[in-house]
């Protein structure tokens, strides 16, 4: 039976903002899909030339800076750790995040290209997650890293 497909669920933009607290210019992803319960998801992030950020890195070469796709990376994240949490009194009120491993950026990030940050979760103990993420642009890795976070429920 383990061959069957799964019903893979999703987040539009209406449902993320009701799982993380941050907002724009702040907020780095504008959909989830492929959502398999805490395990692993794709975020999706359209990179814009309207964005604060591109004023400043670079004028004259618009580049999306690397910090910001590994954020994509922990709110992706974040949101289905938030969203897996059924009980009211276990639900998260901040996600903050804990640590950083393995980063490498690949390939610049330019506005017109529409990211996808595949997250897949590593580990769980109580209230702190590890995924391994990766942002890709089509077929094309342009970042990766390990993540952790913790669900601060008080």
């Amino acid at each position: 039976m383990s061959d069957m497909p799964k019903d893979l669920g999703s987040a539009d933009i209406q449902k993320i903002l009701e799982l993380l607290p941050h907002r724009y210019p702040f907020l780095m992803i504008d959909r989830i899909i492929e959502i398999d319960g805490d395990r692993s998801c794709i975020g999706i992030k359209n990179v814009s030339f309207n964005e604060p950020q591109f004023t400043g890195h670079f004028p004259g070469l618009p580049v999306f800076p690397g910090v910001l796709l590994i954020e994509g990376m922990a709110q992706t994240a974040g949101a289905i750790c938030c969203q897996h949490i059924k009980t009211d009194e276990m639900r998260a009120k901040q996600v903050f995040f804990m640590t950083i491993d393995k980063c490498k950026f690949r390939k610049p990030v330019v506005p017109g290209d529409t990211v996808r940050y595949h997250m897949t979760k590593m580990n769980q103990r109580r209230t702190m997650w590890w995924f391994k993420g990766q942002a890709r642009v089509g077929d094309t890795l342009v970042a990766e890293a390990e993540i952790g976070a913790m669900l601060v429920t008080e």
